[in-house]
């Protein structure tokens, strides 16, 4: 974690990271063709505040032991995983755009056995839980001071594997697990509440023993206080509830489920890279 990571310094450079991450999507989306660019621009801030500002994470050692841990569980949003990873010096913005192209290590799901700095291969929804809970209770075991940062949909946790894994972690009492959910209430079909109704998320997450926060989702300033105040309690894992919008930064995509996986037209590439510039 960064030194006196709330420095305005430290907010604003996190800032300026997530935006060239959302560049850099629209990019490889644009060489690709192809790509689910809303999702992965919902959580972009939620991403760049990890791992520009919270996680201990070295990407010249990033295979060390006592390194926290992400997990993205919706694996559709590698985009997101992507940029930061190659922001981060691990990739480069040439590797990037062979995303999706035959013999490309980039699929639209991340590949652990292929990706330097992704912690493993994720897509079939609801497994990234279960899987930080394994982490989680490994370094517990192991006596390691890491933290597992899983980041799932909330169109994900209609998957029932979520809330066998919520009993879990409350029982081996991971303090060292921090959920947080991607709350931007769109999912591919449509509005979460009428595809499938998972509220009321924080009464829920609370009632199966989690420590549950609140979050505007694209407040840098706000995702790290939180992050830098877990655990909440000794002894209960933590579940973040990020409110976030679909499409985030590009106008005609914020709020729209049917841009789940679509990609734009020529015309709509310059209007988002002009968009996205003029927040830099």
């Amino acid at each position: 974690m960064a030194a006196n990571n709330l420095d305005k310094f430290n907010i604003e450079n996190v800032k300026r990271k997530a935006t060239e991450m959302r560049i850099r999507m629209v990019r490889m989306v644009e060489c690709a063709r192809s790509g689910h660019l809303a999702p992965a621009l919902s959580c972009a801030d939620i991403v760049a505040t990890l791992f520009f500002n919270i996680m201990n994470f070295d990407s010249k050692n990033y295979k060390d032991e006592a390194r926290d841990r992400f997990v993205l569980s919706g694996g559709h949003k590698a985009l997101a995983l992507y940029t930061a990873l190659s922001l981060k010096g691990l990739l480069s913005e040439e590797q990037l755009n062979t995303y999706c192209k035959f013999n490309s290590i980039f699929g639209g799901h991340p590949d652990a056995s292929k990706i330097p700095g992704v912690e493993i291969s994720t897509g079939s929804l609801g497994h990234g839980l279960p899987i930080g809970i394994g982490m989680a209770l490994a370094g517990k075991l192991s006596n390691k001071n890491f933290k597992v940062y899983v980041l799932m949909g909330d169109g994900e946790l209609i998957e029932g594997s979520n809330w066998e894994a919520a009993f879990s972690a409350k029982q081996y009492r991971l303090d060292n697990l921090i959920g947080i959910i991607d709350k931007n209430g769109l999912c591919a079909d449509g509005a979460t509440n009428i595809v499938m109704d998972v509220e009321p998320l924080k009464e829920k997450w609370s009632s199966f023993g989690w420590m549950v926060k609140e979050v505007n989702g694209h407040d840098v300033k706000e995702l790290t206080e939180i992050f830098n105040n877990i655990p909440v309690q000794a002894g209960k894992p933590t579940m973040i509830i990020a409110n976030t919008v679909k499409g985030k930064g590009i106008s005609f995509m914020e709020n729209r489920y049917e841009w789940h996986n679509k990609v734009p037209d020529d015309e709509q590439f310059k209007l988002a890279y002009k968009e996205l510039q003029e927040v830099e």
